[in-house]
């Protein structure tokens, strides 16, 4: 903390002493033709990085949501198929033909096809982020298929579990929207505040890419900000899990 208080204070000193005469800081600079230029585009270039940034962040989640979906999904079909009179391979088969993107799911259709190890190969896809739940639906199928227990319903089980578990995680990250829209606020707003020095004459971009002391300051802002937002996604991650 001391460290980060000191780079701070150097920061605001050389910033301090890079600043115009008091002459320049003029209300109409503010709408003069030369300001907003030179921080628009550098402006727009960070939030769009910072955008792209959140876009994949949020990509993830979606993918992750939807391949545990397709898993729950997958365990509703197995059992109804069960339940219809099918043997366990045959169900599995034909409860995968609606699945398609679900990762490793073919290499488990084809064990079930050939007769191989069904749920060696369940665990195998289970290693897949999204598809953790395939390892329990491996385990109610060594339980079911090779001691002889009622499969249909410990997958009609599995499938009401995991989706208590979604649900509750969905409550999860609704809670954690607030958060994580806040970090990516504060994110923005060292550019949003070097646009306005701009505007109001303070050259604060001659300064970060014109002088070495800027560019040292330019470097450490840059990448706590990336730090911050990297923590703070850590953190939601972590509450997700965790619950």
């Amino acid at each position: 903390m001391i460290v980060l208080a000191a780079a701070a204070c150097v920061f605001v000193s050389v910033w301090m002493l890079s600043l115009p005469s008091p002459a320049t800081f003029r209300l109409t600079t503010v709408l003069g033709p030369g300001s907003p230029g030179a921080a628009g585009p550098t402006l727009a270039v960070r939030i769009a990085q910072l955008r792209r940034a959140a876009g994949s962040l949020t990509g993830r989640r979606k993918r992750l949501a939807a391949r545990r979906g397709a898993v729950i999904e997958l365990c509703d079909a197995i059992a109804t198929e069960l339940a219809a009179g099918r043997p366990a391979a045959t169900a599995l088969t034909c409860a995968a033909e609606a699945l398609h993107d679900l990762p490793g799911l073919n290499a488990v259709v084809d064990a079930a096809r050939n007769g191989d190890d069904v749920p060696a190969a369940l665990i195998r896809a289970s290693d897949v982020r999204g598809n953790e739940a395939l390892r329990l639906l491996a385990g109610c199928w060594r339980i079911g298929v090779d001691r002889g227990g009622m499969l249909a319903a410990v997958i009609d089980g599995l499938a009401d579990s995991l989706r208590d578990e979604q649900s509750h995680r969905d409550e999860i990250a609704l809670q954690l929207a607030g958060p994580r829209a806040t970090a990516r606020l504060l994110a923005v707003l060292p550019a949003l505040g070097l646009a306005m020095a701009a505007a109001l004459g303070a050259k604060p971009w001659e300064f970060l890419f014109g002088s070495l002391p800027g560019a040292l300051c330019l470097c450490l802002g840059a990448a706590l900000d990336a730090l911050g937002l990297w923590w703070t996604s850590h953190l939601a991650t972590s509450a997700e899990r965790l619950q």
